[in-house]
């Protein structure tokens, strides 16, 4: 990537989240990364990773008693050790991943071409590099996501990896299970819903023990880049279903037990919201381009004062073509189109999703907190959703109808932890700072260079 673009982006997230240099507080946010595993050796990252303070590094035990032996960055749950990311698959991978995404940029911003649209096609019925992909996504997702949480602030980054790098599927082993039972269908919508409820609520406990964690580490902030929704699961079902039907299962059969299954998923994983009461979480609305208000996404649907849904913008001037949207269930937006931001082994990736603007709104969560540790939950969210750009084509898509403004956020909260009431010191931020008018430059430039440097990892 060229130095040039990595300031054109880095200046843009500064103006969007805000300036560490607004708040004169000494406090530094921590920012937990809940996802695929964070690079701490990554140098554009190496100011900002957490280091837990009660714990020796390398040592082998477990200095501060909790029942994780050296956890000096945080802890990966996927695998229950101290590993947050395994440098093993670095060097791993071929060009083609770091193509697919280049030319996936170039498809959200029109300039794709017949050439680009080959490849994919050509691609998509490669199941090798399929599987490639999937595991480089994962790889490089936890990371990406937590240059985002830090840039331009003081924000620390807590790395807890949930998601293996190579993900296993449980559906298909349940199915397997049940395939070729005579029993009639009744029994098998019974059946199927206690399958899909007891899988829920596995999903809903796994991630008890990290709600834990981040009360007991005291992390201000959670990002959760991660999750499903009724269009991935049903995905998966139109090919279980039948094994278990023993027939083809209808399209409204596929949704309603798609949408039973996120819903119970959603129900269950109230709980680690609830054990890290101390922490306000940022989930990303998903990447279906479907109405979470109708389907339902997890941990996206979730709602509690101390967390906040974030849709995906194109720049300033649209919704993002993939981005989940709904006006009760979704309530902020951030840029999520071509995002430049860190990849493991000190390289940098553009990367699309809602997944890439969560992290935005986590680090603005993290600014108003360092500007005004004191802020409850409750008035961190009203500040988020209250000094955002309002913006028509977000109007009846999100909640806030806007795209957050970190520095009309700090701003706010500054004016509160002088003594300012919470509305008072939104209407006082909002005659203040203006509303965000340039957009990434990177993102126009992709007809004019080369924009992606292929990283010194690949294996020719």
């Amino acid at each position: 990537m060229a130095l040039m673009e990595l300031r054109r982006s880095v200046l843009f997230t500064a103006l969007l989240v805000g300036s560490s240099l607004v708040s004169s507080s000494a406090h530094s946010a921590t920012v937990a990364v809940i996802d695929s595993g964070v690079d701490y050796k990554h140098t554009y990252l190496n100011n900002h990773i957490w280091t837990n303070p009660d714990e020796v590094a390398g040592d082998g035990e477990d200095n501060d008693w909790n029942g994780k032996k050296d956890d000096v960055y945080g802890w990966n749950f996927a695998e229950n050790n101290e590993y947050v990311i395994d440098y093993g698959y670095l060097g791993k991978f071929s060009k083609d991943p770091y193509t697919f995404f280049e030319i996936q940029l170039r498809m959200l911003t029109g300039q794709g071409t017949q050439a680009d649209r080959d490849w994919v096609n050509q691609k998509r019925q490669d199941e090798a590099f399929m599987q490639e992909l999937q595991i480089f996504g994962n790889f490089v997702h936890g990371t990406h996501v937590a240059g985002i949480s830090a840039n331009g602030s003081a924000n620390k980054i807590m790395a807890l990896k949930l998601l293996p790098t190579e993900v296993k599927k449980p559906f298909e082993k349940a199915a397997a299970q049940m395939g070729g039972s005579s029993i009639g269908d009744t029994i098998k919508d019974t059946i199927i819903r206690a399958l899909l409820s007891q899988l829920a609520a596995g999903q809903g406990k796994a991630l008890e023990p990290i709600g834990l964690y981040l009360k007991l580490k005291g992390a201000q902030v959670a990002n959760c880049s991660f999750g499903t929704s009724t269009k991935a699961i049903g995905t998966l079902l139109e090919k279980i279903l039948p094994i278990i039907l023993r027939r083809p299962a209808t399209p409204q059969e596929v949704e309603m037990y798609s949408a039973f299954f996120i819903q119970n998923v959603v129900d269950s994983g109230k709980q680690f919201m609830v054990d890290g009461k101390k922490t306000f979480f940022v989930m990303a609305a998903g990447n279906d381009g479907t109405d979470n208000d109708l389907l339902p996404a997890y941990p996206a649907n979730i709602r509690r004062d101390n967390a906040i849904t974030v849709a995906a913008t194109q720049g300033l001037d649209k919704l993002a073509s993939f981005s989940n949207y709904g006006v009760n269930m979704v309530d902020i937006a951030a840029p999520g189109v071509g995002i430049h931001s860190s990849i493991p082994g000190d390289e940098f990736l553009l990367v699309s999703g809602t997944s890439q603007a969560a992290p935005a709104v986590s680090n603005v969560a993290g600014q108003v907190l360092d500007a005004n540790p004191g802020l409850n939950f409750k008035d961190l969210r009203k500040v988020l959703m209250e000094t955002v750009d309002k913006k028509d084509f977000l109007t009846g898509k999100v909640a806030s109808g806007g795209i957050v403004n970190g520095q009309r956020a700090v701003a706010a909260a500054l004016l509160m932890k002088s003594g300012v009431a919470l509305d008072a010191a939104v209407k006082t931020a909002r005659a203040q700072v203006a509303d965000i008018v340039a957009a990434p430059a990177f993102a126009q430039d992709v007809a004019k260079e080369s924009f992606l440097q292929m990283p010194s990892v690949f294996k020719e």
